[in-house]
């Protein structure tokens, strides 16, 4: 029979303080120490039962034991949330190839920019509000909620009739996307001890890259031999395996979760819609107005003047507001503060904009000026996939090893911009040995600078503060690659048109751009289709000036990350979680 170890009995007004419950203390200080957190805390103390309107997993009972998983539940609870990593990561690099044909059935070369940076937009505006349902709802049925909208999104891409339609479709898969990757973490860390998690989401990460650089040559291929659409039709048949599996498996929650009709009742407060409602708008007319400049009206109209100046006054008022909030906020200031926090946040920021220029545009040189076909253009980037795989898995493996970060993500965003210059003297009559060396030093930056921002906060933050502290990381990421996107959108747009009127000033441009990529032959020839070619490809070349000055912004928040050896860290993290264990009640069979 098994039986408990009676605890030590303490005095009245003595309480006893479990060992976890002192460790995770000791990591919040460690992290938090600043006069605001201090305040907040007084406050919290001070604050009667009445006035606290929801329980915060902060605030649960000690008491609560953590239930790990091991063995066959571990890998069936890992498998289809990696899967979805692999996909949601594949989805945001798939339609790169598929781009062209899209503009030529649709008639929308402008909106290329939207394609990509819809999806980054819904996903960075929602991402900071599910980083909040997670803490209130349950983790497993929170996490098939939003994969359930990124199936709907990825339904509407597919069978959209018109460029508006695509676009929205992009917009409703990127809302559910925001909830995935927060969503995968939160549940390593809610299954696994701290000392595992970094290897665990290491892997993720890991296919994660894989899925970025292979997307535009599945991409390439569906829209040769299929269609465009299955790139988004793809994601349903897997989506259903994915959701029967984690609908059949209990996972436990990292902290006990309080009553639903609590959390509805009070909303409002514990969520912080009205952050929420105050960073959308902002974001929306930030966009608009990058994309609008210079398109449907001048950059001096009073409509792009009047967004920009809408856009800065709501996310003034967002910042005055998360700052009232204090801890409670969706973006809590006291840790953006911090270096490692920033810093990592900040060269994903501009990193995510250097995978996804690339991506977006490489594929465009291929298929008008080289005249590729969807799946020849996703074949001749394989230089820059093959480069970013390798380097990607290599470069995990080495900071394992060794145990430094810093040297990789240094190396790899200076090799971008290098990869960037070079690409940016691209024209119709590059030797095929040149843009292939070009690709392969982008590739091998990419992919050796891909993974330390994620190593350095899953190793540097203290285990309690992971889950926050990501999903600061993924927003500024998904925001930096919707920014770029749209900033790269209206560099191309801009000079296609100024480069048709000046090299075939005869030419129709506004029917030459509505055209799309792929039709560019079917509406000009002889000499007009020559100076069509060089006028694409030299808006490509100024879309690559802007990867190098983002690849170096990437490298200065990247020297912010510090020289440490995260080795250290890891023997730390297993001392303290031996020291749990062996403070914790033991049963004697």
């Amino acid at each position: 029979m098994a039986t408990e170890t009676p605890r030590p009995e303490t005095t009245a007004g003595d309480t006893e303080k479990p060992a976890s419950t002192e460790n995770e203390t000791q990591d919040k200080d460690d992290l938090i120490d600043t006069p605001e957190h201090s305040s907040l805390q007084k406050r919290s103390a001070e604050q009667t039962p009445e006035e606290t309107p929801v329980e915060t997993p902060a605030e649960t009972p000690a008491e609560h034991e953590r239930e790990y998983v091991h063995g066959i539940k571990l890998f069936a609870i890992m498998v289809p949330t990696t899967l979805v990593y692999f996909l949601l990561m594949l989805d945001g690099s798939i339609v790169s190839t598929a781009i062209p044909a899209i503009t030529s059935e649709f008639n929308s070369l402008l909106d290329i920019g939207w394609y990509g940076s819809a999806y980054q937009l819904a996903s960075s505006s929602f991402q900071p509000l599910s980083g909040k349902i997670y803490t209130y709802f349950s983790t497993k049925w929170s996490f098939l909620v939003f994969f359930f909208v990124f199936e709907v999104g990825s339904a509407v891409c597919g069978a959209a009739q018109s460029s508006t339609m695509f676009i929205v479709g992009r917009a409703i898969a990127g809302l559910g996307s925001s909830g995935l990757m927060n969503g995968a973490l939160t549940m390593v860390a809610a299954i696994l001890p701290p000392h595992r998690q970094p290897l665990v989401m290491g892997v993720n990460v890991g296919l994660g890259q894989v899925g970025i650089a292979c997307g535009p040559l599945i991409g390439g291929a569906f829209t040769e031999y299929v269609s465009w659409r299955w790139c988004f039709y793809i994601n349903l048949p897997i989506g259903a395996v994915v959701g029967l599996l984690l609908i059949m498996l209990r996972i436990p929650e990292a902290t006990p979760k309080p009553p639903v009709r609590q959390i509805l009742s009070t909303a409002v407060q514990s969520l912080d819609l009205q952050g929420f409602c105050l960073v959308a708008p902002a974001a929306i007319m930030f966009f608009l107005a990058l994309q609008w400049g210079g398109n449907q009206y001048a950059w001096d109209s009073s409509t792009v003047i009047g967004l920009f100046v809408g856009a800065g006054a709501t996310f003034i008022l967002f910042l005055l507001w998360e700052h009232r909030r204090g801890d409670e906020a969706m973006m809590p200031f006291f840790m953006i503060r911090k270096r490692i926090i920033w810093s990592a946040s900040g060269t994903m920021f501009f990193f995510m904009g250097v995978l996804f220029v690339a991506n977006y545009y490489l594929p465009i040189y291929f298929q008008a000026v080289k005249d590729d076909s969807a799946v020849m253009s996703g074949v001749h980037i394989l230089p820059t996939i093959i480069g970013q795989i390798i380097f990607a898995m290599s470069s995990g493996v080495f900071v394992e090893v060794l145990g430094y970060y810093l040297p990789w993500v240094l190396f790899g965003t200076a090799a971008t911009s290098v990869g960037y210059g070079l690409l940016s003297m691209i024209s119709p009559s590059t030797r095929v040995q040149d843009w292939v060396g070009y690709q392969i030093i982008f590739g091998v930056g990419c992919g050796a600078a891909a993974t330390s921002s994620y190593i350095a906060i899953q190793n540097l933050v203290p285990a309690a503060q992971i889950p926050v502290a990501m999903a600061i990381l993924i927003f500024c990421q998904n925001l930096g690659g919707a920014v770029f996107l749209i900033v790269a959108q209206t560099i191309f747009s801009n000079t296609l048109r100024d480069q048709i009127v000046q090299l075939v000033p005869d030419a129709n441009a506004a029917l030459i751009i509505a055209a799309g990529a792929r039709s560019v032959r079917q509406v000009v020839s002889g000499e007009q289709l020559a100076g069509v070619l060089q006028a694409y490809s030299t808006s490509v070349d100024r879309v690559m000036y802007l990867g190098v000055a983002i690849g170096a912004s990437a490298f200065a928040f990247a020297c912010g990350l510090g020289w440490k050896d995260i080795r250290v860290e890891k023997r730390k993290r297993g001392r303290e979680a031996q020291s749990n264990d062996a403070d914790a009640p033991t049963l004697i069979v």
